[in-house]
């Protein structure tokens, strides 16, 4: 080993230790000390926002939980959870803790096939589901289905045997409640730390999804650490839109049960605009995409006149800001007075967009380009990015926003612990590690060694213990001409430097040189069009841009950009542009927006081919 930090000492121990002992005893706690207090708001069938008390939650959490033990759940028992980010989801979710089950999850977008064998390799015992869609994709597999003890909808009624609609089963609970008062406090009491909680299966880039098996401890480890950091109060406000079938979104609900704040949830991405105008929140986490959308849209929304002219100098100020803001020191008078004058005329418009009140923003689930980072750092809008995986429940380390270093993503939690191997690859242990997988104990031996998680990404520590994620060790290239490549690292700058691209897909591994595909950003590009030339190709549809030579002409002045921030043998000299995007649907994007390399690479293999001279390979 090459690099170590995380050293626990004995005062860190005592800290982590004054916790609950399970998710259950987190929620009983929670509403035992803030009875009164707003836990989560949502929008209802009218598109108005509801309420919902510590008190209340609890009630109704424990409503379902005796209704999930009423049709016959069992300790550890898997409960499958198939539907979008709303409030039902974390009812359900949380019942499933107090009743001793484990929730399973399945992203609402899974396919059939992928939903019988999520079901079947887990062992389900009980599915909810969101709407009648989801569960006809249950019924095409009437063999899952026979081994249910029940099925409940969300959303409409669908009379069957052993199918309750959302309000029938909270009123089975109310019953089983009635008859037996003390009964979910008394299973609550009973379940142990290392008690199974969550089988949450990686959506992966390659092969059958894996069932990840995290404990009650993971998740209340989680809300320790993050409440012995001072990163979020109770006082603060989340706007939660994260797909809560993926670990980034799951361990916010265990971070805001230890600390108490509230939650405004809402899983519609087409509302996330309109809800932070109405919720305001102070915080809000998301996928480095939305961070890259959001600038690629104000950069184009400001591409020409006099308004890209001031927004180009009111950006060029906030970047002469970064270095005195980022260490604390005050701005020199004359840059001082040009900074406030850019945060009038632009920057307060776009925090405006988002609120008004964020504190920070938090980037997670991939890898986030400093050069994203560092542009809204410029607008006076912090965005900290942490590292996890669905193994380390989450979050591993995050940078916190007092003291942000821009490109890391911070330090270890308190309790966890890094390692950087011989090759670059990191390796973590701590409570918040996974056990092993589900039905693969061959695998679990190969990835946990010695109670280290063998990542898969290759990393950095600095002096400070902060740590830099270069790649994922798997998809690094090697040229022809023995030179190493983070694709990570060319796709990121290639997004960054680009307002039109969306996706960009980096390839190259045992070639010459480092070729590309790109994606473009659908109403981008239609902006372009509009403005380029007269608005000469005004009237040409998506498809037909993409493909269009001026478009690729403009490409090529990006990427030539691009290709100026990055060493010499990382450098793109040749790309292909698609006329659609890649999706979740086609298999291409998994559902934490990750491109499938190897997929996207055998979908395009002839295209890639073409990028590559048959002398040169």
């Amino acid at each position: 080993m090459v690099d170590y930090t995380g050293a626990i000492d004995e005062r860190t121990r005592e800290l982590l230790a004054d916790k609950a002992r399970n998710v259950g005893e987190m929620l009983v706690k929670r509403a035992d000390a803030d009875p009164n207090r707003v836990a989560f708001k949502y929008p209802d069938a009218n598109e108005d926002w509801q309420e919902l008390t510590w008190d209340a939650t609890r009630e109704f959490a424990f409503d379902l939980a005796a209704a999930m033990l009423a049709v016959g759940l069992g300790p550890e028992d898997r409960v499958a959870i198939a539907a979008a980010t709303r409030i039902e989801w974390i009812l359900a979710d949380l019942a499933i803790m107090c009743a001793g089950g484990a929730t399973t999850t399945i992203y609402p977008s899974t396919q059939s096939d992928d939903v019988n064998f999520i079901l079947a390799d887990s062992g389900s015992r009980i599915a909810i589901v969101e709407d009648l869609a989801q569960l006809e994709k249950l019924q095409e597999h009437p063999e899952i289905v026979d081994g249910l003890l029940a099925i409940v909808l969300m959303d409409g009624d669908a009379p069957g045997e052993r199918v309750h609609s959302w309000a029938d089963f909270r009123q089975l609970g109310k019953e089983h409640r009635a008859a037996h008062p003390t009964l979910v406090n008394e299973v609550i009491e009973s379940i142990e730390p290392e008690r199974l909680s969550t089988l949450i299966y990686t959506s992966g880039t390659t092969g059958l999804p894996k069932g990840v098996r995290l404990d009650h401890e993971a998740w209340t480890y989680q809300g320790r650490a993050i409440e012995m950091m001072d990163l979020a109060t109770p006082d603060d406000i989340q706007y939660l839109w994260l797909p809560l079938s993926h670990v980034f979104g799951k361990c916010l609900l265990s971070i805001q049960l230890q600390i108490g704040f509230t939650t405004a949830v809402d899983g519609r991405i087409d509302k996330i605009v309109d809800g932070l105008g109405i919720i305001k929140p102070t915080f809000m986490a998301g996928a480095p995409r939305i961070f890259e959308k959001v600038r690629a849209r104000v950069m184009v929304g400001n591409a020409a006149g006099l308004k890209s002219k001031i927004a180009r100098w009111a950006f060029s100020v906030g970047k002469r800001s970064v270095p005195y803001r980022l260490e604390g020191r005050p701005l020199p008078g004359p840059l001082g007075l040009q900074y406030r004058i850019a945060d009038k005329l632009v920057f307060s418009k776009l925090k405006a967009r988002l609120g008004g009140n964020l504190r920070f923003m938090v980037s997670g689930s991939a890898k986030l380009s400093k050069q994203v980072q560092e542009w809204f750092y410029a607008a006076g809008i912090l965005v900290v990015e942490g590292y996890g995986m669905t193994e380390t429940s989450a979050v591993i380390c995050v940078n916190h926003p007092s003291v942000p270093r821009l490109g890391t993503v911070g330090p270890p939690l308190a309790g966890s612990e890094f390692k950087i191997a011989e090759d670059g690859e990191l390796l973590v242990r701590g409570p918040g590690v996974t056990r092993g997988y589900h039905n693969l104990p061959e695998f679990t031996d190969e990835t946990i060694i010695d109670g280290w998680l063998h990542t898969g990404d290759i990393g950095e520590l600095d002096n400070d213990g902060y740590l830099r994620i270069r790649d994922r060790k798997k998809d690094l290239m090697k040229t022809s001409g023995g030179k190493y490549v983070a694709p990570q690292k060319v796709e990121g700058t290639l997004v960054a430097s680009c307002p039109y691209i969306s996706q960009a897909v980096v390839t190259g591994d045992g070639r010459k040189h480092i070729s590309a595909l790109l994606v473009l950003d659908p109403d981008s590009l239609k902006g372009w069009s509009e403005h380029h030339d007269g608005g000469k190709l005004k009237g040409l549809n998506y498809e037909e841009l993409t493909q269009h030579d001026e478009v690729e002409v403009m490409l090529q002045r990006f990427v030539d950009n691009a290709n100026s921030r990055l060493e010499r043998w990382e450098t793109v000299k040749r790309f292909k542009v698609l006329d659609h995007e890649l999706t979740v649907d086609d298999g291409a994007v998994t559902p934490s927006l990750k491109i499938r390399r190897s997929r996207v690479e055998d979908s395009y293999a002839d295209l890639i081919d073409s990028m590559y001279d048959k002398e040169e390979d």
